[in-house]
């Protein structure tokens, strides 16, 4: 089953927030609904990247490397380059 690494965007806060996931759909899903206590303080959140690998050790490795950036200016670099 393939994992990927996802960033999503908040409109209205402003943020971006980066994990790693086996269905993507549901884990938006859960995202909007508040499943995550660093996502619920919004409820409009948009996907904006997404990259599959074939296991969950290369998702989490890809995670921890765009999070060890703490750059908004890699993450927008990676959203504009995988459109």
């Amino acid at each position: 089953m393939p994992y990927c690494t996802y960033i999503l965007y908040s409109p209205s806060t402003d943020k971006y927030y980066i994990g790693h996931t086996v269905d993507i759909d549901d884990r938006l899903r859960r995202h909007i609904n508040s499943g995550s206590k660093s996502t619920k303080h919004s409820n409009d959140w948009e996907l904006k990247y997404s990259k599959e690998f074939i296991d969950r050790a290369s998702a989490m490795a890809h995670e921890s490397e765009i999070k060890k950036k703490k750059s908004r200016r890699y993450i927008e670099y990676l959203i504009s380059s995988a459109g």
